[in-house]
């Protein structure tokens, strides 16, 4: 063999472990090309097409039907999670969704299917005047189911129901208002000799911040808006259950009851299963002839059905994003109508 030769092969000798690295790559590439486009097609479409949540399900009842509205999860203007994919309970759906019931003359009834921890002040508010504008409109009976849990807010908008039915296991009531938890992080900061200033136009613009802690007159102000909120709140369980309002604020201090527990108490009717509040209206309002149509709201954009099929991380974060995340929570604003224990 020449030494022109030996050189040769030296030049085509392949490293077997390097090509393997460039395959995977390779294959990585082509994947990662493959799921771009797909994103870009996604996207393209959505933005040519329509691109909004729409609940009715594509069987149109053709005769009479009760219609079943899901309120699951926290009652917020919008759930979402960090790909932006919408979730759980849906507000402006749902308030869409009654108008509709409201103007469909093939309506005969609405069941609310609750399981909830509660949700903002707001939101649920905008709820139950929506539930209560459906009956004064209609004259139709509106039920409320509770599965796992109706606390809180859950409740506040069950309260109209005319009548409302808990599975046995169901947690409810959390009648009560919550601002969340204000975190004082001054002391530790001198600690460790760090000194903060805030600018503002009052001595109260800032109020909760984290910086500095809180004067008296400013417990003052936000116990204020818990207790105008409470009074509100506690007010609709008196009027709506017809029970007398000093016995209504003796049982809503925030405590969350079983089912039996309610019952006891008054603020529900029964006890029993999803098919069990279908049949009681069914017979009590002679409503046998309607069939029962379930209402879900789902995205029709096709991004939003895209990935929702597929089973995707959460989006990282440092263990520090993750606490300051923590405590940012416990301080979101507005009050609510939540329970932090079944949230």
């Amino acid at each position: 063999m020449t030494e022109h030769d030996h050189e040769a092969e030296q030049f085509y000798t392949i490293d077997p472990a390097a090509a393997l690295r460039q395959k995977r790559k390779r294959g990585w590439l082509t994947w990662l090309l493959i799921l771009a486009g797909i994103l870009l097609l996604a996207l393209l479409v959505a933005t040519l097409g329509r691109n909004y949540l729409q609940g009715k399900d594509t069987y149109a009842p053709k005769g009479p039907y009760i219609g079943v509205l899901f309120v699951e999860g926290s009652i917020t203007s919008s759930n979402i999670d960090s790909w932006g994919i919408p979730f759980g309970y849906q507000h402006h759906f749902t308030i869409a969704t009654i108008d509709d019931l409201i103007d469909d003359a093939n309506n005969t009834g609405l069941i609310l299917y609750v399981d909830s921890p509660g949700g903002g002040i707001y939101e649920s508010d905008e709820l139950y005047l929506k539930l209560v504008e459906y009956k004064e409109l209609t004259g139709r009976p509106v039920y409320s189911y509770m599965g796992s849990m109706a606390a809180s807010g859950g409740y506040y908008v069950s309260a109209p129901a005319d009548k409302i039915i808990a599975n046995r296991n169901c947690w409810t009531g959390s009648i009560g208002v919550t601002i969340g938890t204000i975190v004082d992080i001054s002391g530790f900061l001198e600690n460790y000799g760090i000194k903060s200033v805030t600018i503002t136009s009052g001595e109260n613009k800032a109020i909760g911040g984290m910086m500095e802690p809180m004067t008296e007159d400013q417990i003052a102000i936000l116990q204020a808006l818990v207790d105008e909120a409470y009074e509100q709140f506690v007010t609709i369980v008196s009027v709506e259950r017809g029970i007398d309002l000093a016995y209504a604020k003796e049982i809503s201090d925030g405590r969350i009851y079983t089912a039996s527990q309610a019952l006891a108490l008054g603020l529900i009717d029964g006890i029993g299963q999803y098919d069990d509040a279908i049949d009681d209206m069914q017979t009590t309002y002679e409503l046998t002839a309607s069939e029962v149509i379930e209402f879900h709201y789902r995205s029709n954009s096709l991004l939003g059905r895209l990935l929702s099929d597929m089973d995707l991380p959460t989006l990282p974060g440092s263990e520090a994003s993750a606490v300051l995340s923590l405590i940012e929570d416990g301080m979101d604003f507005p009050i609510s109508y939540l329970s932090p224990l079944l949230d």
